[in-house]
Formats: C-alpha cells, structure tokens, sequence
C-alpha cells in the first residue's frame, strides 16, 4: 500500500553515548534536515534534530543517505521511534520537520503527512504542518536499542492539539484517547521501516547544509 510508504532514515554513524548529553547548541528551535559531507544524491548523512523524550531536550540524529530500510534486526531489539504529527491550523513552536511555508525535510516529510491524511483524514485531510522526532537516546535511561522503529503519533478526531516533546506526556495522552500510535514495523498493513540509529553533535548539525530536495 503505498500510501504507508514512509521513508525515514536516521543513520549509523560514529557516536559515543556522552554526545546524548550535550545540551542543545542554540536558544531556537532548530528545524529541518542538513546534508553532512559527500556528494551526489546519495552521497553524505542526513542530520536531523529530535526531542529527548526522557527530557525534552533537543538533541541530532543521523543517517547515510542511500541505506537500505528495514535493517536485520530481532524485533524484540527495537524501540520506537516517535513522529508526531501536527495538522493545519495547530498552534505548536517551530517543530522539527516543517512541512510549510516550505518543505525542510524533503526525503520524509511529504510522506509522513501523506500517510497521516489516509490514516486519520477527519485531522489530517485539510493539511500537515510539520512533524517532530521523539526518542531515547544512550544515557537517558530510557527506551534506547540498538534497532529503532519509526512509529507515527496522530491526533484523535476533535482532540485538543498539544505539542508533545516527551515520553510521560505521550503516554497521558494515550492513556486519555487524545492520540494514537501507528508503528511502521510490517504489522496491520505497514511497511517495515526498521532502521539503526545514532547520535551526532549539535556542532555536527550546525555544520551541515540545508537539504532542501
């Protein structure tokens, strides 16, 4: 089905688990992918800012750009990796992935909010604005492994819209109806997206180039 068809990569690259704790390297919220080394279009990583979900930090992620999705991994060895989603007309800060006034993350963006319209069109069918990244990174003692699986985060028809930045108020709002998860890990319909992730810098971030398709 290809209206599941969510590519999300967020890389192996070298990191140590120390980087996780750096705090983030400006006062804004930065938004959007960034181009680290290479060339060509599947040349360098794809860098990405995430919240810490343990905290609701901004930290980066990164991944090779061409790399084959799913991994090969044990599915008890995966954690989520959560994408919230945020409709049009949503009051919420700068969010990681904007998908308006201009597309920032052009290899996933369109298609994490195509994806959102078929699933939940009551929210999602007059527009997506943009989507954040969620997860634990190593040290945060929280969900961390060694697979991750991209799993989107959608509004209930008529909820209240609330920007979500961390695990215990994901887990309120589950709790109370307001979301629902649709994990993109081969069950109920879905493509497996199963990818490895790793962290990088802020300053590795700050370096890069915008990726703008």
């Amino acid at each position: 089905m290809n209206r599941w068809r969510v590519f999300l990569a967020v890389a192996v690259s070298a990191a140590v688990a120390g980087l996780w704790a750096l705090p983030a390297a400006a006062s804004s919220l930065p938004s959007g992918e960034r181009i680290v080394g290479g060339n060509g279009s599947h040349g360098g990583t794809v860098v990405e800012p995430v919240y810490d979900d343990m905290t609701g930090q901004i930290r980066y992620v990164s991944t090779p750009r061409g790399t084959p999705n799913p991994v090969k991994s044990n599915p008890v060895a995966a954690a989520p990796f959560y994408l919230p989603v945020y409709p049009a007309g949503a009051s919420v800060p700068t969010l990681n992935c904007q998908d308006v006034p201009v597309e920032n993350c052009p290899d996933h963006g369109p298609k994490v909010a195509a994806a959102a319209a078929a699933i939940d069109p009551l929210v999602y069918g007059g527009g997506v604005i943009g989507h954040d990244h969620l997860m634990a990174g190593p040290g945060s003692h929280g969900d961390f492994n060694v697979a991750w699986v991209p799993t989107l985060v959608l509004f209930a028809p008529g909820a209240a819209i609330t920007h979500i930045t961390t695990l215990d108020q994901l887990n309120q709002l589950l709790g109370s109806h307001v979301v629902f998860t649709v994990p993109l890990d081969g069950t109920n319909g879905t493509p497996n997206l199963t990818f490895h992730c790793s962290v990088v810098s802020a300053a590795v971030y700050a370096h890069g180039t915008p990726f703008l398709g």
